[in-house]
């Protein structure tokens, strides 16, 4: 694949994302659709309160739609891509139930945890599926090195899915974070990919990067969009779904290292908080800490991106 034929998808995604992003953001706001904020964050995020949201829905349904079309024309559609596309389909519709009850309730919570995780497994179970069917190999591939797990490695995935999802969606509480952490554990992929001349795996990837990149222009601080549950359940399972596909699962812990952080920091202070009444953090996931030490966000945002691009290119120098 040449550089103008790599730009193509991510130009197109961006051009669509920019151009319907202005028509949602302005329906939401005549229907008065806005995101309810946490009364227990940072006091300063009231005054978000009434931002549309369910971003998501726009830049998904680009990915879907230029991902599918250009995968096609350039002869790509391959079984893989079809069940990438289907991972942030069905996950991002679980985001926009969780999403609309927010929204019709005016209240901040959505969806009951287990009817979430139940609809996150049984997308693993499909993706699955799928990956036996392609002859995959039930192994981890880790920095050059093979873990054999068999059968077990169904329940690696299911874990894999499932984890990275609510770890994005885990993260998705500044403007800007997710967004652009996003991109650049895409954009490793991306290259992983080429390097790997899996192709469909490169679209999907490029297309997903200028989608992001498009949301980025109106989610950037000060926000005047998110993209909700809709769009970080869908982008965490699609990047778990991706990293399993170049067989190169466990390196999804350097690539989205401030995921991984964001959801150690939950852990964390939920465990310190019930064996010793003590919390570590001012306040979790670990960004929320930062504010509260006084970062803005947009320090907060280049510290994680810089972090987050650092230990992506580790990844590639000492793995692809």
């Amino acid at each position: 694949m040449t550089g103008l034929e790599a730009m193509i998808p991510i130009i197109s995604s961006f051009v669509i994302t920019v151009i319907f992003l202005p028509v949602f953001i302005n329906y939401a706001h005549k229907k008065n659709q806005g995101q309810m904020i946490r009364e227990d964050g940072p006091k300063w995020h009231q005054k978000k309160s009434g931002t549309p949201t369910m971003g998501g829905l726009v830049f998904n349904s680009t990915i879907v739609i230029v991902g599918i079309l250009i995968s096609f024309v350039m002869k790509e559609l391959t079984v893989r891509v079809i069940v990438l596309e289907f991972i942030l389909i069905l996950y991002g519709l679980l985001g926009f139930w969780d999403d609309s009850i927010k929204l019709w309730k005016k209240q901040n919570e959505g969806l009951k945890a287990w009817q979430k995780l139940l609809g996150q497994i049984i997308g693993a179970v499909v993706f699955m599926w799928v990956y036996l069917q392609e002859g995959l190999p039930l192994s981890l591939g880790f920095f050059g090195y093979e873990l054999p797990l068999g059968f077990l490695y169904i329940f690696f995935v299911i874990f894999w899915l499932v984890g990275f999802s609510n770890a994005v969606n885990l993260t998705d509480g500044i403007d800007g974070l997710v967004a652009g952490q996003a991109s650049i554990a895409f954009g490793t992929y991306a290259i992983t990919a080429y390097i790997q001349n899996q192709i469909d795996i490169l679209l999907f990837c490029l297309t997903v990067i200028g989608a992001l990149l498009g949301f980025l222009v109106f989610n950037h601080k000060p926000a005047k969009i998110f993209m909700g549950d809709m769009g970080s359940l869908a982008l965490g399972g699609a990047l778990a779904a991706v990293s399993i596909l170049l067989h190169h699962e466990l390196s999804l812990l350097f690539v989205g290292i401030i995921f991984v952080i964001e959801t150690a920091s939950v852990m964390l202070q939920v465990a310190s908080f019930k064996l010793t009444g003590k919390r570590i953090f001012k306040m979790s996931p670990i960004h929320h800490h930062f504010e509260l030490c006084g970062w803005s966000e947009w320090r907060i945002d280049l510290t994680f991106w810089t972090i987050g691009l650092i230990a992506g290119l580790v990844f590639l120098l000492t793995s692809v």
